[in-house]
């Protein structure tokens, strides 16, 4: 190899890092680049460094555990347009329009009581209380639908992709326990 195709080559390699430095690259958003609204149709907009993106969508990095801090903000095609670190950096009326949102989107109703749990052909079917009132729902078995979240959170999607949630497993009783316990994954 000639000193000339070393040069080529490491050239190249640059490149490519300073390709992959661009893509690692965070866009932070903050009250100083980035401005929400919500439209006449309740659906929420930003305008980043002038550029107006008429939808937008919040995905929650931590949606069960924290959903204050590392929200992504997409376009309704999953393009990425930014991240928020904390909602705290925000004054308090875009706060709360940026959690309406939030609230919206990872809606889950806390279990509050079980009624019963039924099991029949890869299924489960259950009879529940919750922050929303009565619920009956079902789950299919297996593939992550009762998952632990924490070490005493554990969340619920049934075959309609809503979710509940059981905030402190502890807090149920014996029977309300051995009932989920059999299918936590």
């Amino acid at each position: 190899m000639t000193k000339l195709d070393l040069d080529h080559s490491s050239h190249g390699l640059g490149e490519a890092k300073s390709d992959l430095a661009e893509a690692a690259k965070m866009n932070y958003l903050t009250t100083d680049n980035a401005m929400f609204l919500e439209t006449e149709g309740h659906m929420l907009t930003i305008r980043v460094d002038g550029k107006v993106f008429p939808a937008v969508y919040l995905h929650c990095s931590f949606p069960h555990m924290n959903n204050r801090i590392f929200i992504s903000v997409r376009t309704g095609e999953k393009e990425e347009i930014g991240i928020i670190k904390s909602l705290d950096e925000f004054p308090s009326e875009i706060v709360s329009l940026l959690e309406e949102h939030i609230n919206l989107r990872y809606f889950a109703p806390e279990i509050t009581k079980i009624n019963k749990i039924n099991e029949e052909f890869g299924y489960s079917y259950w009879d529940t209380e919750t922050s929303s009132g009565n619920c009956y729902f079902t789950v299919r078995s297996g593939r992550g639908n009762v998952t632990v979240v924490t070490t005493n959170r554990v969340l619920i999607t049934d075959v309609d992709g809503n979710r509940f949630i059981i905030k402190d497993v502890a807090a149920l009783t014996d029977k309300e326990y051995r009932m989920v316990e059999m299918l936590m994954s």
